[in-house]
């Protein structure tokens, strides 16, 4: 297991372009300096031992420190002890429609950008339980398996976009089966959360409701939207939005929430059906109701125990660092007497 203990120094690359443009400008201040006095060919002769390329060679053995130097307080580690414990839990795997109707402005900012906001607090209010992340649009892909690395999954939750998924469509049910996979036979009280608008035009999300409900799998839905539905902002390559979504007809797209369907699907496995609002995206509820399940204990493997790497960049930065103290940016005297070519004066 690999990991940064102190992430946050990696802030500190912004400065690396920040110099590297400084070097330009003082280069090209230098030149522009030389200039005034003459032929940049005359002046040259006139300074036989000054290097240009050796103060390149300098800049990039200073820049190339820094960047170890930065890598070092970020302070890599490698796990080096695994250590298998017990704990008590419920083993979670949210199902987030990233379709593009999700973009819909209803629920303010967006659907979707309201579902990863409530998904990010349920994650801090984990303990002891266990979360996966599966995206679906027209198919359905595993974004996280299950994990109890609450750190890793809100880090992928905040990459997830509707351009994960280039199928559009909305297969809730395609979802609900691959999240019931996802729990590889665990012995855990397992639990889905379907978050979606309910547009599913794909597939038959109430038999993947039956058959989770088979396994002894608890099925929760949250619908995003408001039943008057709104409009699916289109945007640029930017980021801009240029306009709403068009049907054949020139007309624009209203995306309106199909409650009755994802109520269904909660009722056929057991769970609970949420409409969020524009006060909050329902998981509260959510959670406040399946932690009333029963918590099974499961056998987890955690590394304990890490070594810091931290020293072998550090050290070398400091090589670099003298290299450039001892590399002249002058040429010395007998460089200008080699003679590679064999050619007499």
């Amino acid at each position: 297991m690999f990991r940064f203990a102190h992430p946050l120094f990696f802030y500190g690359f912004l400065l690396v372009p920040l110099l590297v443009l400084a070097f330009v400008w003082m280069q090209k201040q230098k030149k522009d300096a030389l200039a005034k006095y003459g032929d940049a060919t005359v002046i040259h002769q006139l300074m036989p031992y000054v290097s240009r390329q050796r103060s390149i060679i300098k800049f990039i053995l200073l820049i190339s420190a820094c960047i170890f130097i930065i890598i070092g307080l970020a302070d890599p580690q490698i796990g080096s002890k695994i250590e298998k414990i017990k704990r008590k839990g419920i083993d979670i795997v949210i199902a987030l429609d990233v379709s593009n109707s999700m973009l819909a402005e209803d629920i303010k900012p967006n659907r979707l950008a309201k579902a990863k906001q409530s998904i990010s607090k349920l994650i801090d209010n984990l303990e002891s339980d266990r979360i996966g992340i599966i995206v679906f649009a027209g198919k359905a892909y595993v974004q996280l398996p299950i994990t109890n690395d609450y750190g890793a999954a809100k880090l992928f939750l905040s990459n997830i976009s509707t351009e994960m998924v280039p199928t559009q469509g909305t297969a809730i049910g395609e979802a609900i089966n691959m999240a019931s996979q996802s729990f590889n036979n665990s012995k855990a009280t397992r639990v889905v959360i379907v978050i979606s608008d309910g547009e599913n035009h794909e597939d038959d999300a109430i038999a993947a409701a039956k058959e989770a409900e088979k396994q002894g799998i608890f099925v929760y839905t949250i619908g995003m939207g408001l039943p008057e539905g709104a409009p699916i902002p289109v945007f640029d390559d930017n980021g801009f939005q240029v306009d709403y979504k068009k049907d054949m007809d020139g007309s624009t797209v209203i995306s309106r929430l199909n409650e009755d369907l994802l109520r269904e699907v909660a009722h056929t496995a057991k769970g609970a059906y949420v409409r969020a609002n524009n006060m909050e995206a329902g998981l509260d509820k959510i959670f406040e109701s399946f932690t009333r399940l029963e918590k099974k204990e499961y056998q987890s493997r955690l590394f304990s125990d890490y070594e810091d790497r931290f020293q072998y960049f550090l050290l070398i930065a400091v090589v670099l660092i003298c290299i450039e103290i001892i590399l002249a940016e002058r040429k010395p005297k007998w460089a200008g007497k080699i003679n590679l070519f064999g050619k007499k004066e």
